[in-house]
């Protein structure tokens, strides 16, 4: 069995206030992975690769991902 990375997430500027609940956690402190998971769900942890990290933030920045279109 593979032992889980010591990940240290880091939650966003705009989630830091108390009146919002989940918000999306990253880490990056692990060598060649960034690591994403939702702070109400934090055993549940979605990885990959800097590549693919850019390519869903530059997806997202472009709307790919607008859900209120």
């Amino acid at each position: 069995m593979t032992a889980i990375p010591a990940f240290e997430f880091r939650t966003a500027a705009a989630c830091r206030d108390k009146k919002v609940g989940n918000c999306p956690q990253v880490a990056m402190n692990v060598p060649g992975v960034v690591a994403l998971r939702d702070s109400e769900r934090p055993d549940t942890i979605v990885t990959m690769t800097a590549g693919q990290w850019t390519a869903l933030a530059d997806a997202v920045k472009a709307g790919e991902f607008d859900l209120s279109a």
